[in-house]
């Protein structure tokens, strides 16, 4: 359930470069369903469907009517605060998704890595923590998981090497980032997932606590 999009941001990199979704795109998971006019429209339909799923009343409470109708675990997707993190557990979230958005709904907000340990510390291990955003090297996701994340997502590199050489170029991406991952693993001393914690990583606002010639992760 993504909770940072009560509306769509102003996207400027978007209106920069005069991106608009082409005619006729639309949902290839979706089809068979009823989506109104969706694939009628002069335009991409799909654009005015997706504005329309916008829901400015969106509140706490809507969680809580979610598990009456749904099975499935719901994950709070764009929690950036320990206060919003404690309030997930309160009203019954399967787990967070630590994510901004990219930073083009709300400039300026803080970089998911550097918001992850906050709300990992809030939930106290009562439910999971992932991570999204800005994930482009498997020393990303070391990083991630030394700050208690129990997973990451990652959206733009599957995407655009998706487009550029297809589902060869996805393989070839996740398994970059798997190679990565394990080397830094092995150079950090670590033979599993659970042997990597916060002493293998130095954050900026660590510095204070180590002498400056200390190497950083």
């Amino acid at each position: 359930l993504t909770v940072d999009t009560p509306r769509l941001g102003r996207r400027e990199a978007d209106i920069k470069n005069r991106f608009t979704l082409p005619p006729n795109l639309t949902l290839k998971n979706f089809e068979g369903l009823d989506l109104g006019k969706m694939d009628k429209a002069d335009d991409s339909g799909l654009a005015s469907y997706v504005a329309g799923q916008i829901d400015r009343s969106l509140s706490w409470k809507d969680v809580k009517w979610l598990q009456t109708i749904t099975s499935l675990p719901i994950l709070v997707k764009g929690v950036l605060t320990a206060e919003d993190g404690r309030l997930a557990v309160q009203n019954g979230a399967a787990g967070i998704i630590v994510s901004n958005h990219g930073a083009r709904q709300l400039d300026y907000v803080p970089a998911t890595i550097m918001a992850l340990e906050e709300v990992v510390k809030a939930v106290q291990g009562r439910i999971p923590v992932f991570l999204d955003g800005g994930v482009r090297r498997g020393t990303d996701v070391f990083k991630a998981l030394a700050l208690g994340a129990s997973g990451i997502f990652i959206g733009r590199p599957v995407v655009f090497s998706l487009a550029a050489e297809g589902e060869a170029g996805v393989r070839k991406v996740l398994q970059m980032l798997r190679d990565e991952f394990e080397l830094t693993m092995a150079l950090s001393g670590c033979r599993s997932l659970q042997e990597i914690t916060r002493d293998h990583i130095m954050t900026d606002w660590d510095a204070p606590r180590y002498p400056h010639f200390a190497p950083r992760l």
